[in-house]
């Protein structure tokens, strides 16, 4: 049982609190993303994980032993860096196997760790190279070699694709997510991207300002965000959020502030007749609909599979997702439906989710 418990993680640097009592608990074999925006706190709580930052307090186990005390090399972790952290004079090999080496591991235990390793990331041609020799994509595997050659409980990954570019962060976070479900091995991963989140993980930790805004599957957290800044922060374009007050009748109306009002479907009691926060993605927005509001074109970006439009709807800037070709020009008027978009309800002051 490798599984990863923290249990009200506090840190403090002198007298200000930057981690402020996070409990989160990872299965054996999950893969968990820390998620969050600069300064979050996600990448402090990885490294007091790994015992590179003192606990001020609460419990970190790792397969149900308490290593708050315990040193990082005695923790049963393996750790990949942001970057990549290899030794420029020694080989890949040498650079995969160094720990060992200074473990005392015996030379055949040696070289049928890093044969494993290397054909699981495909390194075998590039043994004997030295980093210089290789490319970002190759280093980072060289990274993820060391890790793996020590057949840890826990690997933890501290934003390790952030030096690449764009192609090859596409590639790689499919190879590691690959690689981390052949493995079974229970892994957290540090980013800010939430395209990275979405896509790797089988749960995702929100982070703000160093308190769990949400945990939760990548779907539940699109689909169901539990307060504004997950609903904002999850999903890319960003969701729409359009301040208004939702009013009662026979079919609720959203009334926009100098904007118009948008009839709606449905909505949950608790939101009717108080102002409120609609959240509405970009994707879910229609082009005309029975209750269609006009609004004001501001710039019309073709990717070719979809159009991104950006508009006006009263004083409120929104952006649209489409999968029709749109010609319009700026300063146009286009219908807008919401009818059969999976809307938001946030209450205005807290921010979070109104629901039934």
């Amino acid at each position: 049982m490798s599984g990863l418990e923290i249990d009200s993680l506090v840190k403090r640097f002198g007298d200000v609190e930057v981690i402020h009592g996070v409990s989160l608990r990872v299965e054996d074999g999950e893969f968990v993303v820390l998620v969050g925006p600069s300064g979050c706190g996600k990448s402090t709580l990885l490294r007091m994980i790994a015992g590179l930052d003192t606990i001020s307090s609460g419990v970190i186990r790792i397969g149900g032993r308490t290593v708050n005390n315990v040193a990082p090399k005695d923790r049963d972790i393996a750790m990949v860096f942001q970057s990549y952290a290899l030794y420029p004079h020694m080989t890949v090999a040498r650079n995969m196997t160094f720990a060992l080496e200074l473990a005392g591991a015996s030379k055949a235990d040696i070289a049928t760790k890093l044969s494993r390793a290397a054909g699981i990331l495909g390194l075998q041609s590039l043994l004997d190279r030295f980093p210089r020799q290789l490319s970002g994509g190759q280093r980072q595997r060289v990274a993820m070699g060391r890790a793996i050659v020590r057949d840890p409980a826990v690997f933890l990954f501290d934003e390790p694709l952030s030096n690449l570019d764009a192609k090859l962060r596409v590639q790689m976070r499919a190879e590691i997510k690959g690689l981390q479900q052949r493995l079974g091995v229970t892994t957290v991963y540090v980013t800010h991207d939430q395209i990275e989140a979405m896509t790797m993980a089988d749960k995702i930790v929100v982070l703000r300002d160093g308190v769990v805004a949400q945990i939760g599957s990548p779907l539940e957290l699109y689909d169901r965000p539990a307060n504004m800044f997950v609903g904002s922060f999850i999903g890319s374009p960003a969701m729409n959020l359009l301040k208004g007050r939702l009013e009662a009748g026979e079919r609720p109306r959203f009334a926009m502030p100098g904007g118009p009002t948008i009839a709606l479907t449905q909505a949950p009691r608790a939101a009717l007749g108080r102002d409120i926060v609609l959240g509405v993605r970009p994707e879910h927005i229609a082009l005309g609909g029975a209750n269609a509001v006009a609004a004001t074109v501001a710039v019309v970006e073709p990717t070719g599979a979809e159009t991104y439009l950006n508009a006006k709807l009263g004083d409120e800037d929104i952006v649209c997702v489409l999968r029709e070709r749109v010609a319009a020009m700026p300063g146009e008027t286009l219908a807008l439906g919401f009818d059969a978009a999976p809307l938001h309800f946030f209450d205005s002051q807290t921010g979070v989710a109104l629901v039934d």
